[in-house]
């Protein structure tokens, strides 16, 4: 049965749609809301998003009609109950109403963490469009969803997503997956600025910061890690390869060095530049005599290596999918199951001591994905952790820069759940509160 029958099912025998809290009403945000409303069976219930207009005219362009603000948290939680869409600031406040999950499309990591762990810890399952959370957090977040009994996914839509479902795929047919990667629609440009990118961002209704991640590589770095710890994939090296690639040379490029390919091992991720984007694809391999006869039969190439290709992916359209999973299937369409790869803070130029760091998409530091061992063995900064945080000595352009390098603010969310996360990776014991949001792990 597909979602939209069981949705429509699910809303018969309860008497209601699937409530969704939605955090962030930009340009990712808005795109959900206006897909949401064409989902039966499904609803924005209410946006929280500091710019409260954005969520009023979200509501408006979607015909839902004037939306409530204001009011205490019980008379919020009425307006919802009887239907009546809720624009709040704080996005917290969602954690308090009755709604089935929460969609995280704030892009803000510290927004991510805050609403991810309290949501959990209230009993809402949890969708991130905030992919930059999942790898900062992602093994934590993933481990008290568990815990508590609830779904916490990344969103459908996004390229570690869709290239996760091919992954599947081509381990379900039995082939050997030797890489998964998607394609970078732009040049790496690891000195993108949002400043030298205003035009660019302007003509394109795009975010500068935004688009400087998606310059810089940052944006890439962050998709492939997410991809890498989702399913027990390795990094084909720091910053990995990301030759120039049409979609016709993928399986001939990605393969091992050894089979004249580009890469240093098989079982790895990876992206390539060129007309690939904005598709995924997945490398798998077989050497079984009729197998590679059947797929020779079928176009697919001499073999041993096949290129699986998925030559979209949608972002904000595809994301409620990740919803009805969730709520009708209890089942992520993308989460962390080991932590294989760290995306890690590289100062983008020349950074003095005293200096604040302006974090992803910013002036001062780009992404860089490395091993979760050696980022770990040598102190690395994770890049979800160093917006806000002091320089503490000069360091030239390209250091992938240390804890000697800048003093992490500990006072965030994220730091605090990230310490929270080392101590589980280090293998002790999980214990979560019983009540009340996440501030009262902030020591």
């Amino acid at each position: 049965m597909s979602y939209i029958d069981q949705l429509r099912q699910r809303e018969l025998e309860l008497g209601r749609p699937v409530r969704v809290g939605l955090v962030g009403a930009g340009q990712m945000g808005l795109g959900f809301v206006a897909q949401v409303t064409r989902i039966p069976g499904m609803e924005i219930s209410a946006i929280a998003d500091i710019a409260p207009e954005r969520g009023h005219e979200a509501f408006q362009r979607s015909q839902r009609g004037p939306a409530v603000s204001g009011g205490t948290p019980a008379e919020l939680a009425a307006a919802v109950l009887r239907g009546r869409p809720v624009v709040v600031t704080d996005a917290l406040d969602l954690v308090t109403l009755p709604v089935d999950i929460i969609v995280d499309a704030s892009g803000v990591p510290d927004v991510g963490a805050a609403v991810a762990f309290s949501g959990l810890l209230a009993g809402k399952d949890i969708a991130l469009l905030n992919v930059e959370c999942d790898v900062t957090i992602g093994l934590l977040l993933s481990a008290v969803a568990q815990q508590m009994g609830r779904v916490y996914t990344v969103c459908r839509g996004d390229e570690p997503v869709e290239c996760k479902r091919l992954v599947d795929y081509v381990r379900d047919i039995g082939f050997s997956v030797v890489c998964a990667g998607k394609g970078k629609n732009n040049p790496l440009d690891p000195t993108a600025t949002p400043e030298a990118l205003a035009d660019q961002a302007e003509a394109k209704h795009m975010n500068p910061k935004m688009l400087a991640s998606f310059v810089d590589g940052s944006k890439t770095m962050i998709e492939m890690v997410a991809l890498a710890n989702a399913t027990d994939l390795q990094l084909s090296r720091r910053g990995m390869t990301g030759p120039r690639v049409t979609v016709e040379d993928l399986a001939w490029a990605f393969r091992p060095e050894e089979d004249g390919g580009v890469l240093p091992a098989a079982g790895v991720v990876d992206y390539c530049t060129g007309p690939v984007a904005p598709g995924v694809f997945v490398i798998g391999h077989c050497t079984d005599p009729v197998v590679t006869a059947e797929m020779k039969y079928l176009t697919m190439g001499e073999g041993p290596y096949y290129a699986f290709y998925r030559p979209f992916h949608l972002a904000s359209v595809e994301a409620p999918l990740s919803v009805a999973e969730a709520v009708l299937e209890r089942t992520a369409s993308l989460a962390p199951k080991v932590w294989n790869a760290e995306v890690v803070a590289v100062a983008k130029r020349d950074l003095l001591a005293g200096e604040r760091v302006d974090g992803i998409g910013g002036s001062t530091v780009y992404g860089l994905a490395e091993s979760a061992r050696t980022a770990a063995e040598q102190d690395l900064v994770p890049l979800g952790l160093a917006s806000g945080a002091e320089v503490l000595r000069d360091v030239p352009a390209g250091t992938v820069l240390t804890a000697q390098d800048l003093r992490i603010d500990q006072s965030t969310m994220i730091a605090t759940l990230r310490r929270l996360q080392d101590r589980l990776l280090a293998g002790q014991r999980l214990d979560l509160p019983a009540v009340g949001p996440a501030e009262s792990l902030a020591a």
